[in-house]
């Protein structure tokens, strides 16, 4: 899924917190998130579900892409970790995430940033521009967006097959844990700076996004996403 396709919205005065799914009654996604389909992707069956007596997010694709977002403001001092937890029932085994046609993945987790398209080089400016006029002036500049692959190992990072703004990390490859929660936290500000440079001034986080995506290789997958939550302190 493409940058601009994964985050059309724009940076507002929203909680500097995401809205906790385990807040609500299984159901309807509540506000502020919202459901974010690519153009001309099928949409993900999307809900709160019941697990364990726990609400929280599930998310299947079936040929489909789409995330949950919720729009922030979150200053990079209170940033510094974002910690929350997921399982998948599968992998997608026709999954490449160096290639378009195989740009699918059983979950992963956007984390946007709101950096000023005059602090990019002249080509990143020149391909934002493109995308803002295509998918409007909200389309954020840079992007972290965390796995679950099929087959390459924890801390493979790459750039994502559609931009270089957006930067893939592999958390968990395989389906060995398959089925069962598995907890993450990662120190979003060290994320950014081994993407984006190690003296690259960081910028408030404008958003976050969860979901998975099988429209590429048509394949069928379900995620389900716990709370989120930013903490201080670094990750493990």
């Amino acid at each position: 899924m493409a940058l601009a396709a994964a985050a059309p919205f724009a940076l507002a005065a929203d909680p500097a917190a995401p809205r906790p799914f385990s807040a609500s009654p299984p159901g309807a996604l509540p506000a502020p998130w919202r459901l974010l389909v690519p153009p001309r992707a099928r949409a993900p069956e999307l809900a709160l579900v019941d697990d364990a007596g726990v609400t929280v997010l599930r998310v299947h694709s079936d040929g489909a892409a789409g995330t949950a977002a919720q729009e922030l403001a979150l200053e990079p001092s209170r940033s510094a970790v974002l910690a929350w937890r997921w399982k998948v029932d599968r992998v997608v085994e026709g999954a490449d995430l160096a290639a378009r046609s195989g740009d699918d993945f059983a979950a992963r987790v956007y984390v946007f940033f709101d950096v000023p398209s005059a602090e990019l080089p002249l080509a990143a400016r020149v391909k934002l521009a493109l995308a803002r006029l295509l998918y409007g002036d909200a389309v954020p500049a840079a992007a972290l967006c965390y796995v679950w692959d099929n087959r390459h190992p924890p801390g493979t990072s790459a750039w994502s097959a559609y931009t270089d703004r957006v930067r893939v990390v592999v958390l968990e490859s395989g389906a060995a844990r398959a089925g069962a929660w598995v907890e993450e936290r990662r120190d979003v500000a060290a994320d950014y700076r081994a993407a984006f440079g190690a003296n690259a001034p960081l910028h408030a986080v404008s958003g976050i996004a969860a979901g998975n995506d099988t429209d590429q290789t048509g394949e069928s997958a379900t995620a389900w996403f716990g709370d989120f939550r930013f903490e201080a302190g670094g990750a493990r």
